[in-house]
């Protein structure tokens, strides 16, 4: 097997970065391996839940980058990796994990992807969504809402705590490092068919 391309995919919560790389998997007629750094928290189990919830989990320090570092290595290596699996509800990793095989294309995407150097080294293709702050912190509300047990006023405490300071602080900054940046996320299908077929010509 030739070496994979490994594709980052980086952007602001609720971006759009999820939609992104479906359109890309669902337009690149090969078997993708997709990596959420969202999956690679710490294990924070050790601590009481009321300490684990105090936790900034937007700032770098809390995903295990080593572990993810090593998983993208191996990949590209042609080895199959045991994911970790991450509960939100409870910000503990589970004892279960989610078997990744190699292939031709890999994406890692992230909010903090590109923050740290020895990940940004890993990828061929570096690409950040950019999407008006506004849509974002909707999106956030009701991913957080329907998908991981919060209520309206826990998630607008912790945007205006955590999410929105490390934005600023980490995410944006982390736009010079993109090859390609993509506005309105998802909806942007041209910029979407161009990544595409840049794709298509680099695995093929």
């Amino acid at each position: 097997m030739n070496t994979p391309v490994i594709i980052g995919i980086s952007g602001g919560t609720g971006s759009g970065k999820s939609t992104i790389t479906d359109a890309i998997r669902h337009k690149v007629n090969d078997m993708i391996t997709i990596i959420p750094q969202d999956s690679y928290y710490k294990n924070f189990a050790h601590l009481p839940f009321s300490e684990r919830e105090q936790i900034n989990y937007d700032h770098p320090e809390t995903f295990d980058n080593e572990l993810l570092i090593e998983h993208l290595k191996l990949l590209k290596q042609d080895k199959p990796i045991n994911m970790p699996v991450y509960d939100f509800k409870t910000h503990t990793r589970l004892k279960k994990t989610t078997p990744k095989k190699p292939s031709k294309l890999i994406i890692i995407e992230g909010i903090l992807i590109f923050e740290n150097v020895e990940l940004r080294e890993l990828m061929d293709i570096k690409i950040f969504v950019d999407t008006d702050a506004d849509i974002r912190i909707l999106r956030r509300i009701k991913r957080d809402i329907d998908e991981r047990g919060r209520d309206f006023g826990s998630v607008v405490e912790q945007y205006l705590a955590t999410v929105r300071p490390m934005h600023i602080e980490f995410v944006e900054p982390s736009k010079k490092y993109a090859h390609v940046i993509i506005p309105e996320g998802g909806r942007n299908t041209i910029g979407i068919d161009m990544i595409v077929s840049k794709i298509k010509q680099i695995i093929n």
